[in-house]
């Protein structure tokens, strides 16, 4: 770190022990002086990785100082995007590993292929840097254990990129929400819409001599190379991606949890499949219709559609909340509050411009990511309470695992909401851990 003592700063750092105490908001200063820079490494760049390195360079006292990807192609875009736009170029690194050790690299974000997330997330917080890891945050169950785990054995702070939890409006709705503007809320409809269009069918071909496939691979199990996975549809892919349910659906269905206040369900359904392009390597599902059922009898569904665009409420992707007395639509450009016959009551706008509603936009920054960017800085420097620490964050994501598993084992699973165990259902427990490459098994 440039201006403070390394071993000062994780000695600081181990003392707060933090855990689940920034959850509820206690004080905790990890840096002595405002003006101290905080440094950060950006892992992943060719997209939402930008939004992450354009975030930091609007922050007071923090700088990119190191970022990393596999692809020498990426490097060499990033270094001209990063010279342009922030005008210096930070210093490289292929190997995630070899940040670890690195003195002036304070926080480290991920934004690679979601393989990659909870493995590289939790060796970064065993080293002793601060996380901010994209959605979703892990790549199954067993992961999500793992990473809040390790967060409150660490004490190190790990924020999830669901940044419409730092969204002005959305705030405003869920305090409105919480005063009863629209009575007792039961129901959450979450929904993502887009025109995806055909990956095609792969053909095995030698690696390109840019990108390091081994290190690419990681944790996951080895697979030949395909020209269509990288870089971008090894979304549709279940060895390294997750599905729509988690690459778009996080965000909604976080929304509707945030504004029903539950947790983990009691049940959960899904029913859906590969309707479009049938016959491309693409192998979950462009529509899904997942349902998760809650104590006291809240209930929150998903509609995504990857490849048919027509928008609900004129809109490709949003969250409504239905209550005893009214409803309210989220979206990432403010809410509109309608009463029980759907007459519009109010409308609140994000502040400049909101976020990108585009649902075509892949990598999706806005303001409501610099301000998450603020409020995970703040939470270092100032002890601020995080707007999505991984202990409520990951659960956001556990309900996405347990739509993709329902739709796995038939429709339907049972959850024990106290401990987030699938009940009775031997075949679908199977897909609560992956398999690792040997010798790439994250551990606590």
């Amino acid at each position: 770190m440039k201006n403070i003592d390394r071993k000062s700063f994780l000695k600081k750092s181990a003392a707060v022990g933090l855990g689940g105490s920034m959850v509820m908001g206690f004080p905790t200063v990890l840096f002595g002086k405002p003006n101290e820079t905080i440094n950060f490494a950006v892992v992943g760049v060719r997209s939402r990785g930008k939004a992450h390195a354009e975030a930091v360079s609007r922050l007071e006292n923090a700088k990119v100082t190191w970022f990393c990807d596999v692809d020498d192609v990426i490097i060499d875009e990033h270094k001209k995007w990063s010279q342009e736009m922030t005008g210096y170029v930070p210093k490289v690194e292929k190997d995630f590993r070899k940040l670890l050790e690195k003195d002036d690299i304070d926080v480290i974000t991920i934004a690679t292929p979601e393989h990659w997330h909870a493995p590289m997330a939790i060796m970064a917080m065993q080293a002793g840097k601060h996380v901010f890891i994209e959605k979703p945050c892990s790549h199954n169950l067993y992961e999500n254990e793992l990473l809040v785990e390790v967060q409150k054995k660490t004490g190190m702070l790990c924020q999830m990129g669901n940044q419409q939890r730092s969204s002005v409006t959305s705030n405003l709705a869920i305090s409105e929400i919480r005063q009863g503007i629209i009575g007792d809320v039961y129901y959450g409809k979450a929904w993502y819409s887009n025109q995806r269009g055909s990956i095609g069918k792969g053909k095995i071909v030698d690696v390109p001599k840019s990108l390091d496939w081994e290190l690419w691979q990681g944790p996951a199990p080895r697979e030949n190379y395909r020209d269509n996975v990288h870089p971008y549809n090894w979304h549709w892919f279940k060895t390294w991606g997750t599905g729509e349910i988690h690459n778009n659906g996080t965000h909604e269905i976080d929304i509707c949890r945030w504004a029903l206040g539950v947790d983990l369900p009691n049940k959960a359904t899904s029913a859906g499949g590969r309707y479009h392009f049938k016959d491309d390597d693409w192998e979950y599902y462009d529509t899904q219709n997942a349902s998760f059922e809650f104590e006291g009898g809240k209930k929150i569904t998903w509609e995504g559609k990857s490849c048919n665009g027509f928008p609900i409420m004129g809109r490709g992707r949003g969250s409504l909340i239905h209550g005893t007395k009214g409803s309210i639509l989220l979206d990432r450009n403010g809410y509109l509050l309608y009463d029980l016959g759907g007459k519009l009551i109010k409308e609140e706008v994000e502040p400049k411009g909101g976020g990108a509603a585009s649902t075509s936009d892949t990598r999706g920054f806005d303001a409501l990511t610099v301000n998450h960017f603020i409020n995970f800085t703040n939470a270092i420097r100032e002890g601020e309470a995080l707007k999505a620490p991984i202990a409520d964050a990951s659960i956001s994501t556990q309900l996405c695992h347990y739509g993709n598993i329902a739709q796995e084992v038939g429709g339907s699973i049972e959850v024990d909401p106290n401990t987030g165990k699938i009940i009775n259902n031997p075949e679908a427990m199977k897909h609560w851990k992956r398999e690792y490459a040997k010798g790439w098994e994250p551990k606590a």
